[in-house]
């Protein structure tokens, strides 16, 4: 089903559902939805508990858009859009939401920018049926700081330090393992995050392992219901401390499945070398029959899927064959 819908009759639709509509402090803090603005300062988004009054899909989203576009009184926070910005279309087709912006979207500044983005795509992602969003300027996709297409969203490409006042936003793209559908091998998926300058890179490659992959391909090879304790780097080794949670096990993956998913994660990192996991603190476990928590585990690519070994070395394969053709040194 595609749904497209211009501005105007967008903001109308809208306007009538929200005619009656109005949020008191009571009411906002028992809300199970927000709608995400901009705090004064632009340094982080701001939840404000909010109840929608449309039922289905369409109707919900052209509500959320009218709240977005719409000035608030609160000198704590305003609306995530410019007044310049303006919203000429959006459609909706197999859960993907394309919303299609005019030109004055490029003239925000990249924090501001991004600050917008994660408002939007987090209030519109509530919306049952919208999976993810991507977004356009004119009909040409919306390009990051280096120039490449910033792709689908969701509410997972946008990371902040609840609570704290974050000082950038910066973009990140981290390299994370997982494990494949049999549960016997490792599958690489990268991801390109927006976090703030207050999370270190380390913390935000476990947050994101805990989570589970972003693509339909492979699944979290690290318990469900694992929590992170804290994460630490000294002299290259990255002490990751998690909850019991890490001995809820799923045998379907192989226990090296599980430690190397987090190893190589954090040894794709620059700054980790080695890896110890400890659960509450305590190290001198055994992780199910033989992985021992104590020791300091490095990067091994041994239990890579079969199927993503032979593209890895086709890939190899044919950066080696372009090097020779163009008779760069190897």
């Amino acid at each position: 089903m595609r749904i497209a819908k211009n501005t105007l009759l967008l903001i109308s639709m809208a306007a009538l559902v929200l005619l009656s509509a109005g949020c008191g402090n009571s009411q906002e803090k028992m809300s199970e939805y927000n709608i995400y603005y901009i705090n004064t300062d632009k340094t982080k988004t701001v939840a404000v508990g909010y109840e929608p009054k449309a039922k289905d899909t369409e109707e919900m989203i052209a509500e959320y858009l009218e709240q977005l576009f719409r000035d608030t009184d609160n000198p704590d926070y305003r609306k995530p859009l410019p007044e310049r910005v303006r919203l000429d279309s959006w459609n909706l087709e197999d859960g993907q939401l394309s919303l299609y912006f005019n030109s004055a979207y490029l003239e925000m500044d990249n924090i501001e920018e991004v600050l917008c983005r994660a408002a939007i795509v987090r209030t519109l992602i509530q919306t049952e049926g919208v999976d993810c969003i991507s977004f356009y300027v004119g009909n040409a996709p919306l390009l990051d700081s280096e120039g490449r297409p910033v792709g689908l969203m969701t509410e997972d490409s946008f990371i902040e330090n609840p609570g704290e006042q974050i000082n950038t936003i910066q973009t990140a793209n981290i390299t994370l393992y997982f494990a494949n559908e049999k549960g016997d091998g490792l599958l690489q998926e990268m991801q390109e995050i927006h976090y703030s300058s207050n999370i270190s890179l380390e913390k935000l490659v476990v947050e994101q392992l805990l989570k589970g992959p972003q693509g339909d391909k492979g699944r979290a090879a690290v318990p469900e219901g694992t929590e992170l304790v804290n994460v630490s780097v000294a002299n290259g080794v990255c002490f990751v401390n998690l909850d019991e949670g890490f001995f809820t096990q799923n045998y379907e993956i192989a226990e090296p499945v599980v430690i190397y998913a987090i190893v190589n994660s954090l040894t794709e990192l620059t700054s980790v070398n080695k890896v110890q996991i400890s659960v509450n603190g305590d190290s001198n476990r055994v992780y199910r029959e033989k992985m021992d928590l104590s020791a300091m585990y490095e990067r091994n690519l041994d239990y890579m899927d079969e199927a993503a070994k032979s593209q890895a070395r086709q890939l190899e394969e044919g950066e080696e064959q372009i090097i020779d053709e163009t008779g760069g040194g190897r």
